[in-house]
This record gives C-alpha cells, sequence and structure tokens, in this order.
C-alpha cells in the first residue's frame, strides 16, 4: 500500500522532471538564492537595477511537492511582464511537516519582506490567503494585494465542482483529497483551516481572484471572492473560460488560451500593485 510520504515523493520527482523540460523563461538582471527566517530558502527575482514593488509568491502543488524550481519560470515572467521584484519561498512541505507549518512560513516571510503583495497559484494560493487573515489578526502589517490564482481555501472539499470537474480535467478529485489529508490529517480541523469558512474576511487587502472553468477548485475560488467583496474588500475577480487547474504553470506553451489568460493576470498586477 503507498503511503502518503511514497505518493509525496513520487509527485516531487515527476515535478522535478517536468520542471527539467520546461523552458526557462525570460533572463533577468538578478536571481539570487536567500536565505529566510528560520533558514527558509528563498529566491529573489529582479527584472532589472532600480526599486520596485516587492511581490511575494508562494507555489502551488497541492501542499505536498512542487518547489522554488518548479515554479522558477513562473517567477521570472511575473517578475519581468509586470516590472516587479519577486520573492519566491520554498514553504515546508506536507506530509512531513502537515498544517500549520507552511502557513507559518508564509507569515514569516511575510513579516520580514512587508511586500507590496502576496500571490499563489492552487495551494499557494491558500497560503497567501491564509496568512493575510493571519497577519489581520495579529493587526501587523498587510500588502496591499492578494492574488490567488485557481485558489483551494476549502479543505473541506464539499462544494460541487469538485465533483463536478474531479475527473478528466488533469487535477482529480481523488488527488486533492489525497492532498488534504496529508496537509491537515484530521477532518475535525479542515473546516477551522481553511479561508473560506474564516467568521470575517473585512480589513484584507485587495484581492485578485482568477479561477477556472474545468478546475475542481473553481467552485470555492468563486465563492471567496464573493465573501471578500460582501466583507468590503475590494475583489477583481473573473472565472477563465476553457480552461483547467493549473494554467498558470506553463500551459501558455500550449494552448494560446492559456497564453491570453497569463497576459490578464500580468495586466492585472501592474494594475494592482502599488507602485
Amino acid at each position: 500500500m503507498q503511503t502518503s510520504a511514497d505518493l509525496a515523493a513520487h509527485l516531487r520527482a515527476a515535478a522535478r522532471e517536468r520542471g527539467a523540460t520546461r523552458p526557462r523563461g525570460p533572463e533577468l538582471a538578478f536571481v539570487e538564492d536567500l536565505s529566510g527566517p528560520g533558514g527558509l530558502p528563498l529566491r529573489r527575482y529582479r527584472p532589472a537595477d532600480g526599486t520596485r514593488p516587492l511581490l511575494v509568491f508562494l507555489h502551488g502543488g497541492g501542499f505536498v511537492f512542487c518547489d522554488l524550481d518548479t515554479h522558477d519560470r513562473t517567477c521570472r515572467r511575473i517578475a519581468l511582464a509586470c516590472d516587479l521584484d519577486v520573492l519566491a519561498v520554498d514553504y515546508r512541505l506536507a506530509p512531513e511537516h502537515p498544517h500549520p507549518a507552511a502557513v507559518m512560513d508564509a507569515i514569516a516571510v511575510l513579516r520580514r519582506a512587508r511586500p507590496a503583495a502576496v500571490a499563489g497559484d492552487s495551494a499557494g494560493g491558500f497560503l497567501a490567503a491564509a496568512a493575510c487573515l493571519a497577519l489581520r489578526d495579529e493587526g501587523g502589517p498587510l500588502p496591499a494585494v492578494q492574488a490567488l490564482i485557481c485558489p483551494n481555501t476549502d479543505l473541506t472539499l464539499a462544494l460541487p465542482s469538485v465533483t463536478d470537474k474531479g475527473t478528466g480535467h488533469g487535477l482529480t478529485a481523488e488527488a486533492l483529497a489525497g492532498f488534504v489529508e496529508a496537509f491537515v490529517p484530521d477532518p475535525a480541523e479542515r473546516a477551522a483551516a481553511s479561508p473560506l469558512h474564516a467568521d470575517d474576511l473585512a480589513g484584507l487587502p485587495t484581492a485578485l481572484v482568477v479561477t477556472a472553468e474545468h478546475d475542481p477548485l473553481r467552485d470555492e475560488g468563486d465563492a471567496y471572492a464573493r465573501r471578500l467583496a460582501q466583507a468590503g474588500v475590494t475583489v477583481r475577480h473573473r472565472c477563465e473560460t476553457g480552461l483547467e487547474h493549473g494554467f498558470i504553470q506553463g500551459m501558455d506553451l500550449t494552448d494560446p488560451a492559456a497564453a491570453a489568460a497569463h497576459e490578464r493576470v500580468f495586466a492585472d498586477l501592474r494594475d494592482l500593485v502599488p507602485r
């Protein structure tokens, strides 16, 4: 029987292989590996000399796989297209480090870096949202913008798209259940850990929430955008027609619709991140 550790090892190896075969992305003036809070690996991308806003990026990967290298191309493209410094975070992964380890890593980096924006895809979107909630609750400085791309916001996986889009569209409902089990092993703790189930979403940063039509996580991303708006948060939200989960990760190389969606995300970041 395959254990969660065995599954994580397989997924990490596959992600590294995909990353090794994907084009590197644009050359930038400065790319530097750094050590963050508690020795956390970070990578900073600077498109050119001079001062510009900082965006902290939290990668996806179901809380159990992906790293600085798998999302290197994405971070390079954001930095160049949006004229931002990007700080990517290699947070601790489940099952070795279950919740709240990754959330605490995200919070620690945001506390130290004090960026203009935080962004994440999939599990990284969860971490960005959860870290903003925690910083708001403690009264600490918040980024001006949270950019959530195909975010996981509901660890209970209770909304209809998990079932409706959970087969035949890349990311499966079965895989999602395995990721959540590795991240929060106790089902009784999953709602409390989920941004969508937070009692109050007022006072959070301006949000960019981008979901995809054929994503099992679509409904919870859409629902989080609605709840943010109802709480008085400024929200820019759209669901990308025809796209699947993870479109931000390399799908522009093979799908013109995904490439166009990337350009819309870049335009949003250029518009929303304060200069």
